[in-house]
Protein backbone atom coordinates (compact mmCIF):
# COMPACT_ATOMS: atom_id res chain seq x y z
CA UNK A 1 0.00 0.00 0.00
CA UNK A 2 1.48 3.67 -0.89
CA UNK A 3 2.01 6.32 1.49
CA UNK A 4 -0.68 7.99 -0.20
CA UNK A 5 -3.67 5.34 0.20
CA UNK A 6 -2.42 4.59 3.46
CA UNK A 7 -2.90 8.54 4.54
CA UNK A 8 -6.24 8.06 2.35
CA UNK A 9 -7.34 4.83 4.90
CA UNK A 10 -6.34 6.71 8.13
CA UNK A 11 -8.37 9.67 7.17
CA UNK A 12 -11.71 7.56 6.52
CA UNK A 13 -10.93 5.38 9.64
CA UNK A 14 -10.69 8.28 11.83
CA UNK A 15 -13.45 9.93 10.32
CA UNK A 16 -15.87 7.04 10.70
CA UNK A 17 -14.67 6.52 14.85
CA UNK A 18 -15.90 10.37 14.94
CA UNK A 19 -12.05 11.72 15.12
CA UNK A 20 -12.77 14.01 12.39
CA UNK A 21 -9.50 16.65 11.09
CA UNK A 22 -6.81 14.23 12.89
CA UNK A 23 -5.13 14.17 9.68
CA UNK A 24 -5.71 18.21 8.88
CA UNK A 25 -4.27 18.82 12.38
CA UNK A 26 -1.19 16.92 11.79
CA UNK A 27 -0.74 18.95 8.53
CA UNK A 28 -1.18 22.13 10.05
CA UNK A 29 1.43 21.10 12.66
CA UNK A 30 3.76 20.31 10.45
CA UNK A 31 3.70 23.77 8.51
CA UNK A 32 3.79 25.63 11.93
CA UNK A 33 6.85 23.97 12.70
CA UNK A 34 9.01 25.32 9.88
CA UNK A 35 11.57 28.22 10.90
CA UNK A 36 9.78 30.64 8.03
CA UNK A 37 6.20 30.22 8.08
CA UNK A 38 5.06 29.56 4.27
CA UNK A 39 1.98 32.33 4.12
CA UNK A 40 0.59 30.47 0.48
CA UNK A 41 0.35 27.13 2.22
CA UNK A 42 -0.84 28.48 5.66
CA UNK A 43 -3.46 30.33 3.15
CA UNK A 44 -4.54 27.39 1.33
CA UNK A 45 -4.91 25.34 4.56
CA UNK A 46 -7.29 27.48 6.24
CA UNK A 47 -9.55 27.77 3.06
CA UNK A 48 -9.53 23.87 2.52
CA UNK A 49 -9.81 22.72 6.28
CA UNK A 50 -11.32 24.91 9.74
CA UNK A 51 -8.24 25.41 12.01
CA UNK A 52 -8.25 23.87 15.51
CA UNK A 53 -8.97 26.69 18.05
CA UNK A 54 -5.14 26.37 20.15
CA UNK A 55 -3.84 27.57 16.51
CA UNK A 56 -6.42 29.82 15.31
CA UNK A 57 -5.10 33.20 16.78
CA UNK A 58 -1.38 32.16 15.56
CA UNK A 59 -2.65 31.66 11.80
CA UNK A 60 -4.78 34.48 11.86
CA UNK A 61 -1.94 36.86 12.93
CA UNK A 62 0.41 35.78 10.56
CA UNK A 63 -2.02 35.80 7.53
CA UNK A 64 -2.68 39.33 8.50
CA UNK A 65 0.55 40.11 8.87
CA UNK A 66 0.58 41.01 12.59
CA UNK A 67 3.08 38.63 13.06
CA UNK A 68 6.06 37.93 10.85
CA UNK A 69 6.84 34.43 9.23
CA UNK A 70 9.81 34.30 10.80
CA UNK A 71 9.29 32.53 14.42
CA UNK A 72 11.94 33.84 16.36
CA UNK A 73 10.84 37.33 15.57
CA UNK A 74 7.05 36.81 16.72
CA UNK A 75 8.15 37.56 20.63
CA UNK A 76 9.72 40.79 19.81
CA UNK A 77 6.88 41.65 17.27
CA UNK A 78 4.38 40.91 19.90
CA UNK A 79 5.89 42.88 22.36
CA UNK A 80 5.77 45.60 20.38
CA UNK A 81 1.81 45.08 19.66
CA UNK A 82 1.15 44.96 23.33
CA UNK A 83 2.99 48.35 23.94
CA UNK A 84 1.63 49.71 21.17
CA UNK A 85 -2.33 48.42 22.66
CA UNK A 86 -0.96 49.84 25.91
CA UNK A 87 -0.51 53.48 24.87
CA UNK A 88 -3.15 53.39 23.11
CA UNK A 89 -5.49 52.73 25.83
CA UNK A 90 -4.08 54.73 28.32
CA UNK A 91 -4.44 57.95 25.31
CA UNK A 92 -8.07 56.82 24.96
CA UNK A 93 -8.50 56.91 28.75
CA UNK A 94 -6.59 60.33 29.60
CA UNK A 95 -8.66 62.12 26.94
CA UNK A 96 -11.80 60.48 28.43
CA UNK A 97 -12.98 58.59 25.70
CA UNK A 98 -13.21 54.50 27.11
CA UNK A 99 -13.06 53.46 31.08
CA UNK A 100 -12.35 50.45 33.12
CA UNK A 101 -16.39 50.15 32.26
CA UNK A 102 -16.39 50.31 28.60
CA UNK A 103 -17.09 47.40 26.94
CA UNK A 104 -14.33 45.46 25.07
CA UNK A 105 -15.69 45.63 21.60
CA UNK A 106 -16.19 49.50 22.03
CA UNK A 107 -12.85 50.46 23.29
CA UNK A 108 -11.35 48.25 20.06
CA UNK A 109 -13.73 50.99 18.02
CA UNK A 110 -12.11 53.81 19.77
CA UNK A 111 -8.49 52.48 19.42
CA UNK A 112 -9.31 51.80 15.53
CA UNK A 113 -10.45 55.61 15.02
CA UNK A 114 -8.01 56.98 17.33
CA UNK A 115 -5.06 55.19 14.90
CA UNK A 116 -7.08 56.01 11.84
CA UNK A 117 -7.02 59.56 12.37
CA UNK A 118 -11.30 59.54 12.82
CA UNK A 119 -11.63 59.41 16.54
CA UNK A 120 -14.76 62.05 17.05
CA UNK A 121 -14.88 64.98 19.14
CA UNK A 122 -17.08 63.24 21.32
CA UNK A 123 -17.95 59.97 22.66
CA UNK A 124 -21.83 60.78 22.35
CA UNK A 125 -21.70 61.66 18.68
CA UNK A 126 -23.48 58.84 16.71
CA UNK A 127 -21.94 55.99 15.33
CA UNK A 128 -21.18 56.19 11.38
CA UNK A 129 -22.32 52.62 9.41
CA UNK A 130 -18.50 52.29 8.94
CA UNK A 131 -18.48 51.86 13.07
CA UNK A 132 -21.48 49.94 13.10
CA UNK A 133 -19.54 47.58 10.56
CA UNK A 134 -16.81 47.35 12.75
CA UNK A 135 -18.86 46.42 15.81
CA UNK A 136 -20.76 43.65 14.40
CA UNK A 137 -17.05 41.92 12.99
CA UNK A 138 -15.85 42.70 16.67
CA UNK A 139 -18.17 41.49 18.38
CA UNK A 140 -18.02 37.97 16.68
CA UNK A 141 -14.56 37.94 16.98
CA UNK A 142 -14.50 38.56 20.31
CA UNK A 143 -16.37 34.96 20.53
CA UNK A 144 -13.38 33.85 19.03
CA UNK A 145 -9.91 35.28 20.02
CA UNK A 146 -9.71 35.06 23.86
CA UNK A 147 -6.87 37.36 24.51
CA UNK A 148 -7.81 41.19 24.22
CA UNK A 149 -4.33 42.07 22.50
CA UNK A 150 -4.74 39.59 20.03
CA UNK A 151 -8.52 40.20 18.86
CA UNK A 152 -7.86 43.80 19.07
CA UNK A 153 -5.26 43.97 16.39
CA UNK A 154 -6.61 40.75 14.41
CA UNK A 155 -10.01 42.82 14.28
CA UNK A 156 -7.64 46.01 13.32
CA UNK A 157 -6.09 44.24 10.49
CA UNK A 158 -9.13 41.82 9.69
CA UNK A 159 -11.51 45.36 8.61
CA UNK A 160 -8.61 46.83 7.31
CA UNK A 161 -8.33 44.12 4.36
CA UNK A 162 -11.96 43.54 3.96
CA UNK A 163 -11.69 47.40 3.08
CA UNK A 164 -8.63 47.86 1.22
CA UNK A 165 -8.85 44.41 -0.62
CA UNK A 166 -12.74 43.62 -1.28
CA UNK A 167 -14.59 47.60 -0.94
CA UNK A 168 -14.35 47.82 -4.88
CA UNK A 169 -15.88 43.92 -5.48
CA UNK A 170 -18.31 44.91 -2.86
CA UNK A 171 -21.70 45.65 -5.64
CA UNK A 172 -20.52 42.82 -7.80
CA UNK A 173 -20.97 40.34 -4.81
CA UNK A 174 -25.19 40.26 -5.19
CA UNK A 175 -24.99 39.42 -9.21
CA UNK A 176 -22.28 37.03 -8.06
CA UNK A 177 -24.40 35.57 -5.52
CA UNK A 178 -27.31 35.08 -7.68
CA UNK A 179 -25.13 33.18 -10.21
CA UNK A 180 -23.84 30.98 -7.15
CA UNK A 181 -27.37 30.50 -6.27
CA UNK A 182 -28.62 29.38 -9.96
CA UNK A 183 -25.65 26.65 -10.03
CA UNK A 184 -26.76 25.56 -6.05
CA UNK A 185 -30.30 25.70 -5.54
CA UNK A 186 -32.15 26.72 -8.47
CA UNK A 187 -35.42 26.17 -7.23
CA UNK A 188 -34.60 28.74 -4.40
CA UNK A 189 -33.22 31.07 -6.65
CA UNK A 190 -36.65 30.67 -8.82
CA UNK A 191 -39.04 31.03 -5.58
CA UNK A 192 -37.41 34.32 -4.37
CA UNK A 193 -37.51 35.75 -8.02
CA UNK A 194 -41.31 34.96 -7.70
CA UNK A 195 -41.92 37.02 -4.32
CA UNK A 196 -39.78 39.84 -6.05
CA UNK A 197 -37.21 39.17 -2.76
CA UNK A 198 -34.23 38.99 -4.56
CA UNK A 199 -33.80 42.73 -4.63
CA UNK A 200 -34.81 43.26 -0.40
CA UNK A 201 -31.84 40.43 0.46
CA UNK A 202 -29.93 42.23 3.39
CA UNK A 203 -26.96 42.00 1.10
CA UNK A 204 -25.08 45.26 2.96
CA UNK A 205 -25.37 42.46 6.24
CA UNK A 206 -24.05 39.43 4.93
CA UNK A 207 -21.38 41.04 2.76
CA UNK A 208 -20.34 44.37 4.17
CA UNK A 209 -20.23 42.27 7.46
CA UNK A 210 -19.23 39.35 6.32
CA UNK A 211 -22.26 37.99 8.05
CA UNK A 212 -20.93 38.75 11.49
CA UNK A 213 -24.67 39.38 13.37
CA UNK A 214 -25.69 37.05 10.79
CA UNK A 215 -24.57 33.37 11.64
CA UNK A 216 -23.32 31.52 14.54
CA UNK A 217 -19.39 32.30 15.47
CA UNK A 218 -18.45 28.55 14.32
CA UNK A 219 -19.53 28.63 10.91
CA UNK A 220 -18.27 32.25 10.66
CA UNK A 221 -14.45 30.96 11.69
CA UNK A 222 -14.92 28.19 9.68
CA UNK A 223 -16.47 29.76 6.44
CA UNK A 224 -16.12 33.32 6.10
CA UNK A 225 -13.25 34.86 7.97
CA UNK A 226 -10.64 32.40 6.83
CA UNK A 227 -11.64 33.06 3.60
CA UNK A 228 -10.94 36.33 3.58
CA UNK A 229 -7.20 35.97 2.97
CA UNK A 230 -8.40 34.28 -0.52
CA UNK A 231 -8.32 36.87 -3.85
CA UNK A 232 -11.47 34.87 -5.71
CA UNK A 233 -14.52 37.14 -5.67
CA UNK A 234 -16.92 34.93 -5.07
CA UNK A 235 -15.53 33.48 -1.91
CA UNK A 236 -18.41 34.94 0.29
CA UNK A 237 -21.06 33.37 -1.76
CA UNK A 238 -19.18 30.08 -1.44
CA UNK A 239 -18.96 30.49 2.41
CA UNK A 240 -22.97 31.37 2.47
CA UNK A 241 -23.84 28.06 1.24
CA UNK A 242 -20.88 26.37 3.16
CA UNK A 243 -22.54 27.19 6.42
CA UNK A 244 -24.75 25.10 8.42
CA UNK A 245 -27.36 27.75 8.79
CA UNK A 246 -27.88 29.63 5.58
CA UNK A 247 -29.41 33.14 6.12
CA UNK A 248 -32.04 32.66 3.56
CA UNK A 249 -33.52 29.96 6.11
CA UNK A 250 -34.16 32.87 8.05
CA UNK A 251 -36.07 34.97 5.72
CA UNK A 252 -38.30 32.32 4.22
Amino acid sequence: MTEDSQRNFRSVYYEKVGFRGVEEKKSLEILLKDDRLDIEKLCTFSQRFPLPSMYRALVWKVLLGILPPHHESHARVMMYRKEQYSDVLHALKVIRFVNDATPHVEVYLRMYQLECGKLPRSPSFPLEPEDEVFLAIAKAMEEMVEDSVDCCWIIRCFVNQLNNKYRDSLPQLPKAFEQYLNLEDSRLLTHLRACSAVSKLPYDLWFKRCFAGCLPESSLQRQVFFSQTDQRPGVQEESWFSCDHPPACKLL
